[in-house]
């Protein structure tokens, strides 16, 4: 039949799923879930269903899956069923009942996938839908990502109705005189998808009968676009976005733009960011993962056009849920929000020690025969005889001193930090680690103190690690 061919060949061109795997189908009873279930099967893909009763719909919902039942039984098609109480869920959790059911949904499907080894799960998701979710996407107000619509994967969600209209669907459930079942609540236009649907469409219609397949068309030249956007954004980040260090003046080595972690900032450059094209557009893309809202990234772009005497950019920090957007000097920063001041941590003797923010310390006394310079700063050797234990790891504090190495006299640690440009983030977190008389012996990850470094008198070496 053309429709399973046109599906195959979808299938096929995005390569959602794979002979030899099984997928679980997200089973409503209704039409387009029906449909997919029967082509994939019918195309040789081994499937399980899967139903949801949510207990919305009193005797309806028992009709939904007594029809499920039937025609898993009648195909020969193993069914998986799970009940929810979505109103407690709703409740319990302050969402809408159409977020309790999709939230109670998707986290049943991916335990059923992990707990049977699925490969993926298969939902009805069709071209109408699709031309929807843009126009509802365009109400609510959405960037380039909004206006191309679903995916045809999403994760471990598949969509092999996609590009099928549902009006294919039903002409292929009438020529297999297949039955289903139909959702009242669907022509119940109470919410906006179905304003949507049951009023917009056809007023769109009533101007241009092609409005769905041209709205369609547009989908596919937006996905086009936006590919090429995405380049452009890749090609920025490549040369103008560092994930860095909080400890440090350094790179991160665990370089992941998506997700920071608490030892970690992402640093943009705002010269570079200020020549690009479009500065909004790539801001947008390069922080919307952390939960800033257009308002907040329209403010941001707005006040880096302001510098101060020195020509850095004005100070300013815009908060989300998680993190912070920090303007510092030529920078903006992005970083998870300030936690509590690192502890006082005691180092009794040499070890290895775990410390509060997840880092590991290893204290080594080694032999000078065996020592070889090392350019990490990530660690300090000292001369072990003048390091006198108790030792201490701890936050900068107001006024505290140090001779930086190469050097005679003693300075304040904020301006050395000052005078390396080292970042806000990199104030905030920096740690010192000090010897029995409290005289610092290490800013770490940047200078050991000059009256404990190695001389030609050194015996023995304190190598001090920072991992």
């Amino acid at each position: 039949m053309m429709l399973i061919d046109k599906v195959k060949g979808y299938i096929h061109s995005h390569q959602l799923l794979q002979s030899g795997e099984t997928y679980i189908v997200a089973l409503s009873g209704g039409a387009d879930s029906v449909a997919l279930l029967l082509i994939l099967k019918e195309l040789g893909y081994s499937v399980e269903a899967a139903h949801c009763n949510f207990n919305l719909r009193g005797e309806e919902s028992k009709r939904d899956e007594d029809f499920c039942v039937s025609l898993c039984a009648s195909r020969g098609i193993k069914l998986h069923r799970a009940h929810f109480d979505t109103f407690e869920y709703a409740h319990l959790h302050k969402v809408s009942i159409e977020m309790a059911a999709r939230n109670l949904r998707y986290h049943y499907f991916d335990q059923l996938r992990l707990a049977i080894g699925a490969k993926g799960i298969c939902v009805a998701h069709h071209l109408n839908d699709n031309v929807e979710t843009l126009l509802l996407n365009l109400i609510r107000g959405t960037g380039i990502q909004g206006l191309t619509g679903m995916a045809s994967r999403n994760g471990f969600v598949l969509r092999p109705l996609l590009d099928v209209r549902h009006e294919e669907i039903r002409e292929y459930l009438h020529s297999i005189n297949q039955a289903f079942v139909i959702d009242s609540t669907n022509l119940e236009d109470d919410v906006l998808r179905n304003k949507i649907r049951l009023n917009v469409i056809p007023m769109l219609e009533g101007l241009n009968p092609a409005v769905v397949d041209n709205i369609a068309k547009t989908i596919h030249n937006l996905v086009d676009a936006k590919v090429v956007l995405d380049d452009v954004t890749k090609q920025f980040m490549s040369h103008g976005v560092a994930v860095m260090d909080s400890y440090s003046s350094c790179p991160s080595n665990d370089v992941n733009t998506n997700t920071l972690s608490d030892s970690q900032y992402l640093s943009i450059d705002i010269p570079k960011l200020l020549a690009s094209p479009s500065a909004r557009f790539l801001l947008y893309e390069l922080i919307k993962g952390y939960h800033f809202n257009s308002s907040q990234i329209d403010d941001i772009v707005s006040k880096l056009k302001i510098r101060d005497s020195e020509g850095d950019f004005c100070s300013r920090t815009w908060f989300s849920n998680e993190y912070e957007a920090i303007i510092d000097r030529q920078q903006l920063i992005i970083t998870k929000k300030s936690k509590e001041k690192f502890r006082e941590m005691s180092i009794p003797e040499p070890g290895v020690y775990i410390l509060p923010t997840g880092q590991k310390l290893n204290v080594d006394p080694i032999p000078i025969k065996s020592f070889k310079l090392e350019k990490d700063k990530s660690v300090a050797c000292l001369d072990a005889e003048k390091t006198a234990f108790p030792l201490k790891i701890r936050a900068i504090q107001n006024g505290d001193r140090f001779i930086p190495f190469g050097m005679s006299g003693t300075k304040l640690v904020s301006d050395y930090l000052t005078n390396i440009k080292a970042s806000v983030i990199q104030r905030r977190n920096q740690l010192v680690i000090t010897e029995q008389n409290d005289h610092i012996i290490w800013l770490v990850k940047e200078r050991p103190d000059n009256r404990f470094r190695i001389s030609p008198s050194t015996k023995n070496i304190l190598r001090l690690h920072i991992l």
